[in-house]
Protein backbone atom coordinates (compact mmCIF):
# COMPACT_ATOMS: atom_id res chain seq x y z
CA UNK A 1 0.00 0.00 0.00
CA UNK A 2 2.05 2.92 -1.36
CA UNK A 3 1.44 6.19 -0.13
CA UNK A 4 1.02 7.20 -4.39
CA UNK A 5 -1.69 5.08 -4.11
CA UNK A 6 -3.52 6.57 -1.24
CA UNK A 7 -3.01 9.74 -2.92
CA UNK A 8 -5.01 8.72 -6.15
CA UNK A 9 -7.46 6.91 -3.57
CA UNK A 10 -8.25 10.19 -2.24
CA UNK A 11 -8.88 12.22 -5.16
CA UNK A 12 -11.07 9.90 -6.74
CA UNK A 13 -13.10 9.69 -3.47
CA UNK A 14 -12.90 13.73 -3.63
CA UNK A 15 -13.67 14.09 -6.81
CA UNK A 16 -16.30 11.58 -7.43
CA UNK A 17 -14.75 10.38 -10.95
CA UNK A 18 -12.05 8.85 -12.57
CA UNK A 19 -11.72 11.10 -15.12
CA UNK A 20 -11.68 14.16 -13.07
CA UNK A 21 -8.78 12.26 -10.77
CA UNK A 22 -6.58 11.78 -13.80
CA UNK A 23 -6.69 15.01 -14.86
CA UNK A 24 -5.95 16.54 -11.55
CA UNK A 25 -3.36 14.42 -10.80
CA UNK A 26 -1.71 14.33 -14.46
CA UNK A 27 -1.79 10.78 -14.67
CA UNK A 28 -3.74 8.93 -18.01
CA UNK A 29 -6.92 7.21 -16.84
CA UNK A 30 -6.27 3.40 -17.41
CA UNK A 31 -2.95 4.07 -14.76
CA UNK A 32 -5.49 5.40 -12.27
CA UNK A 33 -7.97 2.81 -12.74
CA UNK A 34 -5.39 0.32 -12.34
CA UNK A 35 -3.99 2.03 -8.97
CA UNK A 36 -7.59 1.87 -7.51
CA UNK A 37 -8.26 -1.83 -8.95
CA UNK A 38 -4.45 -2.71 -6.97
CA UNK A 39 -5.69 -1.01 -3.76
CA UNK A 40 -9.13 -2.87 -3.95
CA UNK A 41 -7.14 -5.97 -3.96
CA UNK A 42 -5.05 -4.97 -1.28
CA UNK A 43 -7.77 -4.46 0.82
CA UNK A 44 -10.06 -6.91 -0.10
CA UNK A 45 -12.93 -5.17 -0.85
CA UNK A 46 -14.72 -2.80 -3.13
CA UNK A 47 -14.34 0.70 -2.04
CA UNK A 48 -16.67 2.11 -4.71
CA UNK A 49 -19.64 1.93 -6.49
CA UNK A 50 -20.56 3.42 -9.96
CA UNK A 51 -23.68 5.46 -9.35
CA UNK A 52 -24.80 7.13 -13.20
CA UNK A 53 -21.54 8.86 -13.98
CA UNK A 54 -20.05 9.22 -10.74
CA UNK A 55 -18.09 6.84 -8.16
CA UNK A 56 -19.67 6.37 -4.51
CA UNK A 57 -17.44 5.38 -1.89
CA UNK A 58 -18.65 2.19 -0.01
CA UNK A 59 -18.78 1.63 3.27
CA UNK A 60 -15.22 0.00 2.99
CA UNK A 61 -14.15 2.88 1.00
CA UNK A 62 -15.56 5.58 3.78
CA UNK A 63 -13.77 3.42 6.27
CA UNK A 64 -10.29 3.94 4.36
CA UNK A 65 -10.74 7.86 3.40
CA UNK A 66 -11.02 8.57 6.85
CA UNK A 67 -7.43 6.59 8.10
CA UNK A 68 -6.13 7.59 4.08
CA UNK A 69 -6.73 11.48 5.42
CA UNK A 70 -5.02 10.98 8.53
CA UNK A 71 -1.81 9.35 6.51
CA UNK A 72 -1.57 12.35 4.37
CA UNK A 73 -2.14 14.80 6.81
CA UNK A 74 0.84 13.53 8.72
CA UNK A 75 2.97 13.33 5.92
CA UNK A 76 1.98 16.48 4.72
CA UNK A 77 2.78 17.66 8.09
CA UNK A 78 6.29 16.40 8.15
CA UNK A 79 7.42 17.68 4.45
CA UNK A 80 6.47 21.01 5.82
CA UNK A 81 8.26 20.57 8.82
CA UNK A 82 11.56 19.18 8.10
CA UNK A 83 12.87 22.93 7.09
CA UNK A 84 12.15 23.64 10.42
CA UNK A 85 14.37 21.30 11.91
CA UNK A 86 17.94 23.09 11.52
CA UNK A 87 18.17 26.57 12.64
CA UNK A 88 18.55 29.32 10.81
CA UNK A 89 16.98 27.10 7.67
CA UNK A 90 14.08 29.03 5.38
CA UNK A 91 10.15 28.07 4.70
CA UNK A 92 8.93 28.67 1.70
CA UNK A 93 5.12 29.15 0.96
CA UNK A 94 3.70 27.67 -2.26
CA UNK A 95 0.51 29.50 -3.28
CA UNK A 96 -1.07 30.14 -6.34
CA UNK A 97 -4.25 32.84 -7.67
CA UNK A 98 -5.91 35.20 -9.98
CA UNK A 99 -3.87 37.61 -10.76
CA UNK A 100 -6.13 40.40 -9.42
CA UNK A 101 -5.84 38.95 -6.22
CA UNK A 102 -2.01 38.41 -6.22
CA UNK A 103 -1.68 42.20 -6.93
CA UNK A 104 -4.18 43.58 -4.60
CA UNK A 105 -4.68 41.55 -1.38
CA UNK A 106 -1.20 39.37 -1.16
CA UNK A 107 1.04 41.98 -0.63
CA UNK A 108 -0.05 43.86 2.51
CA UNK A 109 -0.48 39.82 4.18
CA UNK A 110 2.74 38.90 3.11
CA UNK A 111 3.98 42.49 4.87
CA UNK A 112 2.32 41.31 8.13
CA UNK A 113 3.58 37.89 8.33
CA UNK A 114 7.02 39.56 7.67
CA UNK A 115 7.01 40.82 11.14
CA UNK A 116 6.32 37.36 12.86
CA UNK A 117 8.18 34.86 10.13
CA UNK A 118 11.00 36.83 8.88
CA UNK A 119 12.58 33.97 7.62
CA UNK A 120 9.45 32.92 4.55
CA UNK A 121 10.09 32.99 1.35
CA UNK A 122 7.24 32.47 -1.31
CA UNK A 123 6.97 30.60 -4.70
CA UNK A 124 3.93 32.49 -6.38
CA UNK A 125 1.91 30.94 -9.30
CA UNK A 126 -0.29 33.60 -11.02
CA UNK A 127 -2.97 30.88 -12.63
CA UNK A 128 -6.41 30.16 -13.37
CA UNK A 129 -8.88 28.58 -10.90
CA UNK A 130 -9.13 25.32 -12.52
CA UNK A 131 -5.17 25.75 -12.87
CA UNK A 132 -5.09 26.54 -8.86
CA UNK A 133 -7.45 23.33 -8.19
CA UNK A 134 -5.22 21.05 -10.08
CA UNK A 135 -2.06 22.15 -8.45
CA UNK A 136 -3.85 21.80 -4.99
CA UNK A 137 -4.51 18.09 -5.63
CA UNK A 138 -1.04 17.53 -7.03
CA UNK A 139 0.20 19.29 -3.90
CA UNK A 140 2.36 21.26 -5.94
CA UNK A 141 0.58 24.30 -3.75
CA UNK A 142 -0.58 24.30 -0.50
CA UNK A 143 -3.11 27.52 -0.48
CA UNK A 144 -4.89 28.72 -3.48
CA UNK A 145 -6.22 32.40 -3.82
CA UNK A 146 -9.70 32.50 -6.30
CA UNK A 147 -12.97 33.18 -6.68
CA UNK A 148 -15.90 30.50 -5.48
CA UNK A 149 -18.01 31.98 -8.15
CA UNK A 150 -15.57 30.33 -11.44
CA UNK A 151 -15.33 26.69 -9.80
CA UNK A 152 -17.65 24.13 -9.61
CA UNK A 153 -17.91 22.59 -6.14
CA UNK A 154 -15.96 19.86 -6.69
CA UNK A 155 -13.16 21.29 -4.52
CA UNK A 156 -14.14 18.81 -1.65
CA UNK A 157 -11.24 17.69 0.79
CA UNK A 158 -10.06 21.94 0.94
CA UNK A 159 -11.26 24.15 3.47
CA UNK A 160 -12.74 27.70 2.12
CA UNK A 161 -11.92 30.89 3.97
CA UNK A 162 -13.30 33.66 2.95
CA UNK A 163 -11.65 37.30 2.25
CA UNK A 164 -13.97 39.71 0.95
CA UNK A 165 -16.54 39.83 -1.72
CA UNK A 166 -15.48 41.69 -5.00
CA UNK A 167 -18.46 43.65 -6.90
CA UNK A 168 -18.40 43.71 -10.72
CA UNK A 169 -18.18 46.42 -12.88
CA UNK A 170 -18.81 47.68 -16.92
CA UNK A 171 -15.39 48.55 -17.51
CA UNK A 172 -15.45 51.13 -20.96
CA UNK A 173 -13.04 53.01 -22.72
CA UNK A 174 -12.50 56.54 -21.44
CA UNK A 175 -14.30 58.15 -24.48
CA UNK A 176 -17.41 56.38 -23.96
CA UNK A 177 -19.53 58.27 -21.45
CA UNK A 178 -22.33 56.42 -20.84
CA UNK A 179 -23.98 59.09 -18.22
CA UNK A 180 -27.73 59.47 -18.59
CA UNK A 181 -28.09 57.37 -21.52
CA UNK A 182 -31.57 55.60 -21.59
CA UNK A 183 -31.32 54.42 -25.01
CA UNK A 184 -27.72 53.56 -26.69
CA UNK A 185 -29.42 53.74 -30.10
CA UNK A 186 -30.62 57.40 -29.42
CA UNK A 187 -27.90 58.52 -27.08
CA UNK A 188 -24.69 57.45 -28.64
CA UNK A 189 -23.30 57.89 -31.88
CA UNK A 190 -23.34 54.47 -34.33
CA UNK A 191 -19.56 54.08 -33.38
CA UNK A 192 -20.05 54.18 -29.97
CA UNK A 193 -22.96 51.76 -30.06
CA UNK A 194 -20.64 49.01 -32.19
CA UNK A 195 -17.94 49.63 -29.27
CA UNK A 196 -20.77 49.03 -26.48
CA UNK A 197 -21.92 46.02 -28.12
CA UNK A 198 -18.41 44.45 -28.44
CA UNK A 199 -17.83 42.12 -25.55
CA UNK A 200 -14.83 41.21 -23.96
CA UNK A 201 -14.54 38.12 -22.24
CA UNK A 202 -12.72 35.54 -20.49
CA UNK A 203 -12.17 31.88 -20.34
CA UNK A 204 -12.96 30.62 -17.08
CA UNK A 205 -14.72 27.50 -17.50
CA UNK A 206 -18.45 27.02 -19.82
CA UNK A 207 -20.62 28.18 -16.27
CA UNK A 208 -19.13 31.41 -15.52
CA UNK A 209 -19.15 32.20 -19.39
CA UNK A 210 -23.07 31.17 -19.33
CA UNK A 211 -23.45 33.23 -16.25
CA UNK A 212 -21.55 36.28 -18.22
CA UNK A 213 -23.28 36.25 -21.63
CA UNK A 214 -26.61 36.14 -20.18
CA UNK A 215 -26.14 39.19 -18.45
CA UNK A 216 -24.89 40.81 -21.54
CA UNK A 217 -27.90 39.40 -23.14
CA UNK A 218 -30.32 40.77 -21.37
CA UNK A 219 -29.00 44.13 -20.60
CA UNK A 220 -27.40 44.79 -24.18
CA UNK A 221 -29.23 43.07 -26.81
CA UNK A 222 -27.52 42.48 -30.06
CA UNK A 223 -24.14 42.06 -28.22
CA UNK A 224 -21.49 40.29 -30.08
CA UNK A 225 -18.39 38.02 -27.91
CA UNK A 226 -15.62 40.33 -29.63
CA UNK A 227 -12.43 37.98 -27.77
CA UNK A 228 -12.00 35.91 -25.24
CA UNK A 229 -9.32 36.56 -22.91
CA UNK A 230 -7.25 33.86 -19.91
CA UNK A 231 -7.26 36.97 -17.53
CA UNK A 232 -9.01 40.13 -16.98
CA UNK A 233 -5.90 42.53 -17.19
CA UNK A 234 -5.58 41.01 -20.57
CA UNK A 235 -9.34 41.87 -21.40
CA UNK A 236 -9.31 45.46 -19.75
CA UNK A 237 -5.80 46.08 -22.02
CA UNK A 238 -8.23 45.62 -24.81
CA UNK A 239 -10.96 48.27 -23.54
CA UNK A 240 -8.24 50.73 -23.21
CA UNK A 241 -7.76 50.37 -26.80
CA UNK A 242 -11.22 50.99 -27.64
CA UNK A 243 -12.21 47.72 -28.36
CA UNK A 244 -15.28 46.70 -26.71
CA UNK A 245 -16.19 46.85 -23.14
CA UNK A 246 -16.17 44.31 -19.98
CA UNK A 247 -17.29 42.80 -17.11
CA UNK A 248 -14.71 42.73 -15.05
CA UNK A 249 -14.20 42.53 -10.97
CA UNK A 250 -13.56 45.72 -9.56
CA UNK A 251 -10.08 44.37 -7.93
CA UNK A 252 -8.71 43.93 -11.48
CA UNK A 253 -9.67 47.44 -12.52
CA UNK A 254 -6.91 48.02 -9.93
CA UNK A 255 -3.11 48.99 -10.25
CA UNK A 256 -0.45 50.34 -7.79
CA UNK A 257 -3.60 50.95 -5.74
CA UNK A 258 -5.07 53.34 -7.85
CA UNK A 259 -7.82 52.87 -10.71
CA UNK A 260 -6.55 51.76 -14.30
CA UNK A 261 -6.31 54.32 -16.51
CA UNK A 262 -8.20 54.58 -19.45
CA UNK A 263 -11.14 53.48 -18.60
CA UNK A 264 -14.55 54.42 -17.01
CA UNK A 265 -16.24 52.09 -14.61
CA UNK A 266 -19.47 51.26 -13.74
CA UNK A 267 -21.53 50.03 -10.81
CA UNK A 268 -23.97 47.10 -12.29
CA UNK A 269 -26.45 44.64 -11.14
CA UNK A 270 -24.29 41.51 -11.11
CA UNK A 271 -23.09 39.59 -8.18
CA UNK A 272 -19.82 40.09 -6.66
CA UNK A 273 -17.44 37.09 -6.82
CA UNK A 274 -16.30 35.49 -3.40
CA UNK A 275 -12.84 35.85 -3.35
CA UNK A 276 -11.57 32.85 -0.76
CA UNK A 277 -8.05 31.15 0.84
CA UNK A 278 -8.30 27.35 -0.61
CA UNK A 279 -6.34 24.86 1.65
CA UNK A 280 -5.78 21.66 3.31
CA UNK A 281 -7.83 21.76 6.23
CA UNK A 282 -5.17 20.68 8.74
CA UNK A 283 -2.93 23.90 7.53
CA UNK A 284 -5.44 26.14 9.31
CA UNK A 285 -3.77 24.70 12.28
CA UNK A 286 0.06 24.51 10.64
CA UNK A 287 2.00 28.08 10.91
CA UNK A 288 2.77 30.21 9.28
CA UNK A 289 -0.30 29.12 6.99
CA UNK A 290 -2.46 30.18 9.52
CA UNK A 291 -1.31 33.85 9.86
CA UNK A 292 -1.17 33.87 6.16
CA UNK A 293 -5.09 33.40 6.07
CA UNK A 294 -5.52 35.54 8.87
CA UNK A 295 -3.64 38.08 7.79
CA UNK A 296 -5.26 37.54 4.32
CA UNK A 297 -8.95 38.25 6.41
CA UNK A 298 -7.67 41.28 7.21
CA UNK A 299 -6.36 42.59 3.62
CA UNK A 300 -10.02 41.63 2.68
CA UNK A 301 -11.72 43.54 5.79
CA UNK A 302 -9.57 46.66 4.72
CA UNK A 303 -10.00 46.60 0.78
CA UNK A 304 -11.94 48.95 -0.98
CA UNK A 305 -13.00 49.01 -4.50
CA UNK A 306 -12.21 51.72 -7.10
CA UNK A 307 -14.60 54.42 -7.30
CA UNK A 308 -17.26 53.74 -9.90
CA UNK A 309 -19.65 55.94 -12.03
CA UNK A 310 -23.73 55.63 -11.28
CA UNK A 311 -25.31 53.08 -13.28
CA UNK A 312 -26.20 54.12 -16.97
CA UNK A 313 -29.95 54.46 -16.54
CA UNK A 314 -30.73 51.88 -19.91
CA UNK A 315 -28.71 49.39 -17.23
CA UNK A 316 -31.38 49.17 -15.06
CA UNK A 317 -33.87 49.27 -17.33
CA UNK A 318 -35.50 45.70 -18.59
CA UNK A 319 -35.11 45.58 -22.77
CA UNK A 320 -38.83 45.64 -22.99
CA UNK A 321 -38.66 49.27 -21.54
CA UNK A 322 -35.91 50.14 -23.51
Amino acid sequence: MTLRRLQVFWAVANLSSLTRASKQLGLAQPSVSQQIASLEEIVGSKLFDRRSNTLELTEAGRHLLRHVEKVLESMQVLEDGLAAITDGSRQTVHLAGLNSILRVLLPSAMQSLHAEFPRIDYEIHESAPAEVLEMLYARRINLGLISTNAIAPASAGFQQVPICADPYVLAVPDTLDLSGVEDPDRGLSSEQGAVLRSTIQFAFGTQHAKRVQAWYNAVLPGNWPLAQARSFEVALGMVQAGLGVCLAPAMSCVVGGEPVRGVRLYSVDYPSRNVVALLPKHYLRQEPYASLVRALETAGAAYAPPRTEPTPPFLNMPPEVR
